[in-house]
């Protein structure tokens, strides 16, 4: 299996995915799960790939993740075997730039279908979320004004880094039905003696995404504010989805630490905007969320950036979590 922590040795992680591999799999307790059964054999690289697989390929595909549930996967180191694997699946599914190890692993993979998220649809520059100490763009502009210094030399620092893109397409249900097509038509392409059952799970799917962004739109319609703040910089997509302001501690980086102007700055916020909450999330600390809101005087709550799905998660499945998602934001907004 996957490691849990950087530092779990080599060793130790090559004997954990030899005994281990197979409970990943949505679909097989084989130990050599990840290809070689008479399915299509599909590997994800983390939880929103896993889901769009199992939902379109349905009863036809044995799904392993590269993952485990409760491992942050920005953190993701691959063993040997698991790379190995890789190559005797049917299809990896993956999303580039969000998992550097996944990236060189299906680089060097001589698997046979390669579907990268990032390419069926359009990812964007959120502008806030590159740089080391998470800040928004208002706040790029406050900043400067009043520490010079220190923003010259951090966007100096940073001038390759901001034109990243952002990488969390899935937590904006539109962007993550067009993924689903695309996947769909991959797999159909891969597999076409089963073609047909894949189009109806995926237009099954993208019903369901199509129901949940609807219920995003009434539901965050009508708020008290649109400012809502978050550990990391996760849920770009969706603030600029439904017309919300995102304003994060971090940057894209969860493991990051912000800078005491940048704390500083979103207290002055809170009061300013009328913010309530500061959301944190299952997968990292939430040490720094609960510090500033204790600091300014606010609420915390959990906003999910399912990027995994543990017993700490507030739903079984990416429906339910983002149904669970909109209620916190309806909360925490003053949603009428």
């Amino acid at each position: 299996m996957n490691v849990r922590r950087r530092n779990i040795s080599g060793i130790a992680v090559t004997a954990a995915a030899a005994l281990g591999l197979g409970t990943l799999s949505a679909c097989s307790g084989d130990s050599a799960a990840a290809g070689n059964t008479d399915k299509f054999d599909v590997v994800a690289s983390f939880y929103p790939m896993q889901y769009l697989a199992e939902q379109i390929g349905g009863d036809h595909v044995n799904v392993t993740t590269l993952t485990e549930p409760g491992q942050e996967p920005h953190d993701l180191e691959l063993s040997a075997k698991q790379t190995a694997q890789m190559g005797e699946a049917d299809a990896v599914l993956y999303l580039k730039s969000l998992q550097p190890a996944v990236d060189e692993a299906v680089g060097q993979s001589d698997v046979k279908t390669k579907i990268d998220a990032a390419t069926l649809t359009k990812l964007e520059d959120h502008g806030n979320v590159e740089h080391d100490h998470g800040h928004d763009h208002g706040g790029e502009e406050r900043a400067a004004e009043e520490h010079s210094e220190e923003a010259h030399s951090e966007e100096a620092h940073s001038e390759e880094e901001e034109h990243a893109l952002d990488p969390h397409v899935w937590l904006d249900p539109v962007k993550y039905a067009e993924i689903a097509e695309g996947v769909a038509s991959a797999f159909e392409k891969a597999d076409p003696d089963n073609a047909a059952d894949y189009r109806k799970n995926a237009d099954a799917l993208t019903k369901k995404l199509a129901d949940l962004n609807t219920a995003f739109e009434d539901g965050l319609a009508n708020t008290d504010t649109k400012v809502f703040f978050t550990n990391h910089a996760a849920f770009g997509y969706l603030a600029e989805r439904y017309g919300l302001t995102q304003e994060a501690i971090n940057g894209l980086d969860p493991e990051s630490e912000p800078s005491p102007a940048r704390i500083k700055e979103l207290q002055d916020e809170a009061k300013a905007d009328g913010v309530t909450t500061v959301f944190y999330e299952t997968l990292v600390s939430d040490k720094t969320a609960k510090t500033l809101a204790k600091d300014a005087g606010l609420k915390t709550d959990v906003l999910d950036p399912l990027e995994g799905i543990t017993e700490k998660s507030k739903g079984d499945d990416y429906i339910a979590v983002m149904e669970s998602n909109l209620k916190a934001l309806e909360a925490a907004l003053g949603a009428k």
